[in-house]
């Protein structure tokens, strides 16, 4: 019988073979072949794969590869031109241009995406999205599509999250990450009013976990979460990812409000399982 098959694109961030790609791009795969621009192919080991992020991390067997530079992807601008390169529908090394439209977009859990209106097609997964200066800044994962081919949003995941991300990855084979065990929504126009908060910001916490870090420290339901360690959490997606971001055992400072004031909490901060909420919404993003 004729073996499935799936394509997607990746790049090298290590002369000695380390490669990133999407972690859609090698689910389920029993054998994964790379092939570079110069035409040689090389059998890949997967090292990690993490779906919560949509990474993961090759190896291949050589020396002396060419590399791409890493750019800050915190100093990318809208409005500014990036250019990606990939293989949509099994076009080797297509590369497409446009600009960044959006960043910070909120459509993952652990994720703030770059959002630009660079075409990205399937086959395009896991490439680079580079800069003028011809430095990654990101790495192009996902389309919102009503047709399943390009409509002019692509996402891509920004660089120096996927570095971290593929750091733990590389010495581990997995990623850890921090919780404590709360279930939060939105802090509303209507709710920072009628609580007596300035603006609209933080995380408002509608249920606790027993047991859980958030429990032992005393946050209560109806608490806003507006900070952690002094970092500001302006809105409740910001939560998910500053507590993940966080080392399990670390003690760190909560800042919430409370009938009408600020107080300070300790807590510890507890690992999360692995992949237990590995889903992401099935409307409206494609994965290319």
């Amino acid at each position: 019988r004729a073996e499935p098959r799936s394509l997607g694109s990746g790049f090298v961030i290590s002369h000695d073979g380390y490669i990133l790609t999407n972690a859609h791009v090698v689910e389920g795969a029993e054998e994964i072949n790379v092939r570079l621009t110069d035409k040689r192919e090389f059998k890949a080991k997967l090292l990690g794969a993490d779906k919560r992020t949509d990474l993961a991390v090759l190896k291949i067997d050589s020396t002396g590869l060419p590399k791409l530079p890493l750019g800050d992807s915190s100093k990318v601008r809208v409005g500014e031109w990036v250019v990606a390169i990939g293989s949509p529908f099994g076009l080797d090394n297509s590369v497409t241009a446009g600009i960044v439209s959006a960043k910070q977009r909120d459509t993952g859990d652990y994720l703030p995406f770059i959002q630009t209106d660079v075409a990205i097609n399937p086959g395009n997964s896991g490439g680079p999205l580079i800069n003028m200066r011809g430095e990654v800044v990101g790495i192009n994962s996902q389309i919102y599509s009503r047709s399943g081919g390009f409509m002019g949003i692509s996402f891509s995941i920004p660089m120096d999250e996927a570095m971290r991300v593929s750091e733990q990855l590389r010495a581990s084979g997995r990623v850890t990450r921090g919780r404590i065990g709360v279930q939060i929504e939105p802090v509303t126009k209507e709710i920072a009013e009628s609580i007596g908060l300035g603006k609209a910001q933080g995380a408002l916490i509608n249920r606790i976990e027993p047991g859980a870090p958030a429990d032992k420290a005393g946050l209560e339901a109806g608490d806003v979460i507006i900070k952690i360690d002094g970092k500001p959490i302006e809105k409740s997606s910001d939560l998910p990812r500053v507590v993940g971001n966080t080392k399990p055992g670390t003690k760190s400072t909560v800042t919430v409000f409370r009938r009408g004031a600020t107080k300070d909490l300790s807590i510890v901060i507890a690992e999360m399982e692995p992949e237990k909420v590995a889903k992401r919404d099935p409307e409206p993003e494609e994965k290319p």
